[in-house]
C-alpha cells in the first residue's frame, strides 16, 4: 500500500470520553479494517494528540486511528491528583475496552511507551501489538543504582523542587515559548523540524488551570513498575523504533536492555532524536503499517 504525503498543519476532529468524572480528549481517523487492529497512539510527556499529526494524515489510508490525551496533558482533564504509570495504564485499558471496543495496537513516545508497555504487560487482552518510540522507564539495576549513588545535592536538588516555590519556578521556566523552542532544538537531530506550531502545541495546554499541578506531580509520583519487570509479563509482538540522536537516554544501550529480556522484539534506529515520529513521520509511518500488517497475517 502506498503511503500519502502526510499534512502536518491538518489536525484532525477530535472527541470528548468521561473517565472516572474527568474529560479526556482524543482523536479518530480512517475506517475500520478487517486485515488490522486499530491503532492507538499515545504521546510523551507535555505533548498531546497534536504531536500524532503527520502519523495520523498517513496511517488513517490503511487504519483505524485512534490517538489520546492522557489525563493532566492535551486537552484533558488536569486534576489535582496522583499521576502515575497505573493511572495512565487504567486509563487506556478502559478507552480501549468502552470507545474502540476491540484489542488495539497501542503506539507510545517515550512516557507514553511506559504507559502503554503498562497496558500490554498487565491488561493483556486489550492489546494486539505494541510500538514503543523512545521508551521511557527504569530498569531494575540502574533504579538501584541511581538509589545507591543518591548524593547529598541530588537529594537537595528533589526537595527544592518538591517544594510549591521550586516547582512553580522552574515550570514557569521550562513552559516559556522560547525554553520549549530551545528544548525541542536539543532533542531533535533536524532543527527545521521544530516548528512554530509545535512549540505552541506543547505551550498551548501548560496555560490550562491545573497545569502547574500536573508538572509538579512528576517529582512526586510513586515509583512505577520497572521495565524489566512489565518485558517479563509481556506477551504480544513488540515493535521497538528508536531515535538514535536522543540526548536523554543512550538508544542503542537501552536497545540492548530490551532485547535482553524481550528476545523476540523487532527493532530499528532511526536518524532522529527524541521524537522520531513527528521528526522522520513517512519513515516511521512506513515501519509502523508495514510491521501492523504482518503480525497480523502471521
Amino acid at each position: 500500500m502506498q503511503l500519502m504525503s502526510p499534512e502536518p498543519l491538518m489536525s484532525v476532529p477530535g472527541n470528548y470520553w468521561e473517565w472516572r468524572g474527568h474529560k479526556i480528549y482524543y482523536v479518530k481517523a480512517g475506517l475500520s479494517h478487517s486485515n488490522c487492529p486499530p491503532l492507538l497512539l499515545v504521546h510523551g510527556f507535555g505533548a498531546s494528540t497534536d504531536h500524532w499529526r503527520k502519523n495520523i494524515a498517513q496511517l488513517q489510508e490503511n487504519f483505524s486511528v485512534y490517538a489520546i490525551d492522557l489525563l493532566g496533558f492535551g486537552r484533558s482533564a488536569k486534576p489535582n491528583i496522583e499521576y502515575s504509570g497505573t493511572l495512565w495504564r487504567d486509563q487506556l485499558h478502559d478507552f480501549i475496552t468502552s470507545v474502540i471496543g476491540k484489542p488495539a495496537i497501542l503506539a507510545g513516545n517515550s512516557l507514553g511507551g511506559y504507559a502503554s508497555l503498562c497496558v500490554a504487560a498487565e491488561c493483556p487482552s486489550a492489546v494486539a501489538g505494541l510500538i514503543l518510540l523512545n521508551s521511557a522507564g527504569p530498569f531494575s539495576d540502574a533504579l538501584a543504582s541511581r538509589k545507591a549513588n543518591n548524593s547529598i545535592i541530588q537529594k537537595l536538588t528533589r526537595s527544592v523542587l518538591l517544594s510549591p516555590l521550586g516547582s512553580y519556578l522552574l515550570f514557569q521556566y521550562v513552559r516559556r515559548p522560547a525554553n520549549i523552542r530551545k528544548t525541542l532544538k536539543k532533542v531533535y537531530l533536524d532543527p527545521s523540524a521544530v516548528s512554530d506550531q509545535l512549540v505552541e502545541d506543547i505551550y498551548r495546554p501548560s496555560c490550562d488551570q491545573g497545569a502547574l499541578q500536573v508538572f509538579a506531580s512528576v517529582f512526586k509520583s510513586p515509583q512505577g513498575e520497572t521495565v524489566d519487570k512489565l518485558l517479563k509479563q509481556l506477551n504480544c509482538p513488540l515493535l521497538m523504533l528508536w531515535g538514535e540522536g536522543d540526548p536523554w537516554m543512550n538508544s542503542r544501550q537501552r536497545g540492548a536492555k530490551f532485547r535482553q529480556y524481550y528476545p523476540s522484539l523487532t527493532e530499528y534506529y532511526l536518524k532522529a532524536g527524541h521524537c522520531p515520529h513527528d521528526e522522520i513521520p513517512e519513515q516511521v509511518n512506513q515501519l509502523i503499517q508495514s510491521w501492523a500488517l504482518s503480525i497480523n497475517h502471521k
